[in-house]
């Protein structure tokens, strides 16, 4: 039989699992801003293996406009640019010949409800999971009860659940704002 405690325990780390996911989801999403974040999902050849853009080059955010490439060895640079113009970025670097310039243009106001949208499915789907970790733990309460639980403590821990998950749909909500603010912004 699990103890309320550790059904609470494990429901809690799949509920912060969750923010941890959208957190990370929205880090990928262009907000007009240079992040370079936004890298992270090219990979490179190099040497025969995939690997960040990171991995072969010192990528720096000079300015809210640009993100600035500089690659360690002077024949990555065209694999880079490959990378780059092949990706879902959308975004053509320059190169002149020691450093690759990404210029993040300003969104377009349909482009920006776009990604707000994009924005709010990342978090819907969070919460989803949030839920989920919710139903579970509640039906190993349920379970608990049948080996030998009171009926009392199941109660309780559904109230202590409800909380948990109170706070960290509160705590999805304020991340979206946020991301949902920035991408709006001009």
């Amino acid at each position: 039989m699990k103890q309320v405690d550790e059904i609470l325990n494990e429901a809690q780390d799949k509920m912060e699992m969750a923010v941890m996911y959208l957190e990370e989801a929205l880090a990928h999403i262009r907000a007009g801003k240079a992040d370079v974040r936004l890298l992270d999902g090219i990979r490179v050849d190099s040497y025969g293996s995939m690997v960040p853009i990171n991995n072969v080059a010192s990528v720096t955010t000079p300015d809210a406009r640009s993100i600035a490439i500089r690659p360690w060895d002077k024949n990555m640079f065209r694999v880079i640019e490959k990378a780059i113009i092949d990706s879902s970025l959308g975004i053509m670097p320059e190169n002149n010949g020691e450093i690759i310039r990404i210029g993040i243009p300003p969104l377009t106001e349909e482009r920006r409800r776009m990604l707000a949208k994009q924005c709010r499915a990342e978090g819907e789907t969070a919460k989803v999971s949030i839920r989920n970790a919710r139903r579970d733990a509640i039906d190993g309460l349920k379970k608990s009860v049948k080996e030998g639980l009171a009926e009392d403590a199941q109660k309780m821990g559904e109230e202590k659940l409800q909380k948990i998950h109170d706070k960290f749909i509160k705590k999805l909500d304020e991340i979206l704002a946020a991301k949902d603010k920035e991408v709006m912004t001009v």
